[in-house]
């Protein structure tokens, strides 16, 4: 049965105000546990940790960066420190003592010094052939130099001073081209106006000549040349050949003028060329070389006097046949006869062939007279002349001589050809002096 009988006093039944509270403390508790805690907010007597903020977030965060920035530099400052020890840095090196330089062998220094050295060739045999005429002019005039300096020496011992010695010797040697140009303008004046005041009379004789005339009806000789002589074209090729002939003797004779100013000088001066030459070689070999070089010096003197001692002869046999033989203008024939005979191996053949030329046309007889002359002179002079004098003087042997002025002229004309044998003489004092003996003793 049922008790319906209300509770005992003992014992006590929730209230409804006790219902409420412990709903209430429920939900305190799911919102304590959903929602962090205020600061200083406790739970069950404990303290509860606040939340990270958004500015604590920051803050961590960049603490962490700044350790990261200070590691990194810490880092690169040890680095360093580890580089300049292994460069091995100090104040007078602060970035590390210099490495070792490349050696000469090294492929670098040697390609680059091989390539350097063939752009300097080149550029010099570029520039050498751009200015070889006046490196021509050069020579010529050095070598006239050294050819007159025993002159100059001759007077110096005779008490002259060297000043005095050189004007006298340079003035000769301008009196003798002004001999040689007074002697042959005239005769050349002369010979051209001849020729302008009698071609009339040339023309007419040709047409008298019965085989002229006959050559004349058949192809109109005269008449072609008549016409070729009006043309206007052959008149203006006329006039640019007279032009060019002007030009060409212009340049001949500043030519000329500058050869004789830069022998003055150099003659004057040669001894203190010498003297400079000289000293660019070591102190240890400076006498040997002096020697060497006033005995190349004096050979190339002596080939000069020798020369003009040949030209001398030639022309004065020259002139004296010519004066037997009746020949005009034999002054200024002998003359050419020299000039040219200064010229090794082709000179003396020049010259007879001009003096041969003029005396033909003087007479058969006196042509045939001058062919005879000249072919028994230069066989005299090739053998018996030639040879004593450049043995004495040069101390080359006659082949040696030819072969020298055959490359001479192969390679520079007129200027190779004279400047050959005094070469070859240099060149055979050198091996005789100092190749020779380094042979002997190895």
């Amino acid at each position: 049965m049922p008790d319906d009988t209300p509770p005992s006093a003992g014992t006590e039944s929730p209230s409804i105000a006790e219902s409420l509270g412990a709903t209430e403390s429920l939900g305190a508790t799911a919102v304590a546990t959903s929602t962090p805690p205020e600061s200083g907010a406790r739970t069950n007597g404990a303290a509860v940790p606040e939340p990270a903020t958004a500015k604590d977030d920051a803050v961590e965060g960049d603490t962490v960066e700044g350790d990261t920035v200070a590691g990194d530099a810490h880092d690169a400052v040890e680095r360093v420190e580890q580089l300049k020890q292994e460069a091995k840095a100090d104040r007078r090196f602060p970035f590390g003592r210099p490495g070792e330089p490349f050696g000469r062998h090294h492929p670098f220094v040697f390609g680059f010094t091989a390539a350097l050295g063939v752009m300097t060739a080149y550029l010099l045999l570029k520039a050498a052939t751009g200015a070889r005429s006046t490196l021509v002019t050069i020579v010529v005039a050095m070598f006239l130099a050294v050819g007159l300096n025993p002159a100059v020496e001759r007077l110096k011992r005779l008490g002259l001073s060297r000043g005095w010695a050189v004007a006298v010797v340079f003035l000769g040697v301008v009196l003798f081209f002004a001999g040689v140009v007074a002697s042959l303008v005239p005769p050349i004046v002369d010979q051209v106006n001849g020729l302008t005041q009698n071609l009339p009379h040339y023309i007419e004789q040709l047409q008298g000549n019965r085989r002229i005339a006959d050559w004349d009806r058949r192809y109109h000789l005269l008449q072609q040349a008549q016409d070729k002589l009006n043309d206007s074209k052959f008149q203006q090729e006329m006039a640019n050949w007279a032009v060019d002939i002007g030009k060409q003797a212009l340049s001949g004779t500043f030519k000329t003028l500058t050869v004789l100013i830069l022998t003055l000088y150099f003659l004057g001066s040669l001894p203190q060329i010498k003297a400079f030459s000289y000293q660019l070689v070591p102190r240890t070999r400076r006498a040997r070389v002096a020697l060497l070089g006033d005995e190349i010096l004096d050979r190339i003197g002596g080939y000069v006097a020798g020369q003009f001692t040949i030209a001398f002869i030639a022309g004065l046999a020259s002139y004296i046949f010519l004066e037997i033989l009746g020949v005009p203008y034999a002054l200024a024939l002998s003359l050419i006869v020299a000039v040219t005979d200064l010229i090794p191996l082709v000179g003396a053949t020049i010259g007879a062939v001009i003096v041969c030329l003029v005396a033909f046309l003087t007479g058969m007889y006196e042509g045939i007279a001058a062919v005879i002359f000249y072919v028994v002179y230069q066989q005299v002079e090739n053998y018996l002349v030639y040879p004593r004098v450049m043995k004495k003087t040069v101390d080359v042997q006659p082949a040696v001589t030819i072969v020298a002025a055959l490359i001479g002229a192969a390679l520079l004309g007129v200027v190779g050809a004279l400047i050959a044998i005094p070469t070859a003489a240099a060149i055979s004092l050198l091996i005789r002096e100092i190749v020779l003996p380094r042979q002997e003793s190895a």
